[in-house]
């Protein structure tokens, strides 16, 4: 053993040893995902959509909520205080919970966060991209705001298959009703469907939003129906739409003159503003009803010339063949990148071995003299323990999989705490079917899928 007794050399050791130390350091803290802090304040306020004032939920004082913002395997820590009188949750539609699901912040997965009390929600936004969006998911919360849009932009090596845009907008369309979100959710305990809403609302307004662009420039449009029950239909005065992506998948770019977005949905579309500089119309109006409700914006060129006029561009109304048609354009582009450099097509989908097909059927019925709704017969009940809870400190008596079966059983609609059970890394086939005479819009919360027929 050679020892050292020479200062100059022991000094010499501890500055190597210090910058090995601190390369390392460096290449952790650089190997490392970021992270991205947000802190919200959740209160009641007077908001006023209509022109006339009624009760909101806000977000830091806003209505609709606080954008975010990330890329690509970003950390999101939210720290949530619920400054309401009753307990609040907030779910991230589409985001993947991976392995994580107790972060959903749905009831039976997520313990509601009590009036007075904080929760921080950890999720990562895991080989994702796209365009999403967060609403609150208890006691008909949604109906009064408290919703907002979610950006996962690609990292900066991996490529897109378009340009980078000129300018990037979020549009939350969706129904609105005046009536306080807590006489809604009486109308259904007293046995009663919900009532045709008041109004369609873009980013919070029913008119008078106003999106400014310069002539020549393309702009990437995300656009989600935030709202409760009605399908939209969206268009823009004198342009096509380039559909890009959907909810994190890049498409085979198709252009359309207006887009049917069902409740949930999430599509991000280029423009192209090459028309005479003036300002059109952006339209939103309801499908599949009776009467027609349609809320309008602005896209106003910068170098303008003149106001909107002449009438509001139409659009679909009742047509069910048309929307089934537009939806079965909609393609994945199987060469583009996702959130990795490998195509969205690298994966060979046809080798897939299905190892279960669950039939899902909707029905409607009055259980206890209120409305309820069903899957396979069975309607949910929450247990007074969230599932995920009850599942990993092993308590019985709490919920039982398999509650559910996995196709219609045909017996008479019931309530119970209802849980299908599947296998780790399973490929599973889900069948819905729709017996009603509404469209139904189907969450499977925190998982992707494929469409296939």
């Amino acid at each position: 053993m050679k020892l050292i007794n020479k200062p100059s050399q022991l000094r010499s050791l501890l500055s190597l040893f210090c910058s090995i130390l601190l390369l390392l350091e460096l290449a952790f803290v650089a190997a490392e995902d970021p992270y991205r802090f947000f802190d919200w304040t959740i209160t009641y306020g007077d908001i006023y959509p209509l022109g006339v004032k009624q009760q909101g939920i806000l977000i830091n004082g806003q209505f609709p909520g606080p954008e975010i913002y990330s890329v690509t395997n970003d950390n999101l820590i939210i720290n949530v205080h619920n400054n309401l009188t009753e307990p609040f949750l907030l779910s991230w539609n589409g985001v993947q919970q991976r392995r994580n699901s107790y972060q959903d912040g749905v009831y039976g997965t997520t313990c509601p966060i009590p009036p007075g009390k904080n929760f921080t929600y950890t999720l990562q936004v895991k080989d994702q991209i796209g365009s999403f969006f967060y609403f609150p998911s208890l006691a008909f919360h949604k109906a009064a705001g408290g919703f907002g849009a979610i950006k996962i932009l690609s990292r900066p090596r991996i490529p897109v298959p378009f340009p980078d845009p000129a300018g990037d907008f979020s549009l939350l369309i969706g129904d609105w009703y005046q009536i306080n979100h807590k006489k809604l959710q009486s109308v259904l305990d007293f046995g009663h469907r919900l009532p045709f809403p008041q109004a369609v609302l873009i980013n919070g307004r029913p008119s008078g939003t106003t999106f400014t662009v310069e002539q020549g420039k393309t702009y990437r449009l995300r656009i989600s129906n935030v709202g409760l029950q009605n399908t939209l239909n969206f268009r823009i005065q004198g342009h096509d739409m380039k559909l890009v992506e959907v909810e994190g998948t890049h498409t085979i770019q198709t252009t359309y003159s207006s887009l049917d977005v069902h409740v949930g949905q999430s599509y991000s579309v280029l423009i192209t503003v090459d028309q005479a500089p003036k300002d059109y119309y952006i339209v939103v109006s309801t499908r599949f009803t009776n009467k027609i409700l349609t809320s309008t914006a602005i896209l106003h060129y910068s170098n303008s010339q003149q106001s909107v006029f002449g009438p509001i561009p139409s659009g679909p109304t009742t047509q069910i063949d048309w929307s089934i048609k537009q939806a079965r354009s909609i393609r994945t582009n199987l060469t583009a990148s996702g959130p990795r450099p490998n195509p969205q097509g690298s994966y060979h989908y046809g080798l897939i071995n299905i190892s279960r097909t669950i039939t899902l059927v909707s029905s409607t019925a009055q259980v206890n003299k209120k409305q309820r709704y069903a899957v396979n017969s069975v309607s949910f009940t929450p247990a007074d323990t969230p599932l995920k809870l009850a599942d990993y400190f092993n308590i019985g008596g709490i919920f039982q999989v398999g509650s559910i079966p996995d196709s219609p059983s045909g017996r008479p609609m019931y309530l119970d705490t209802s849980v299908m059970g599947a296998d780790f890394r399973a490929f599973v086939e889900v069948v819905f079917q729709n017996h009603e005479n509404i469209i139904q819009s189907w969450h499977i919360d925190g998982y992707s899928f494929w469409v296939v027929g």
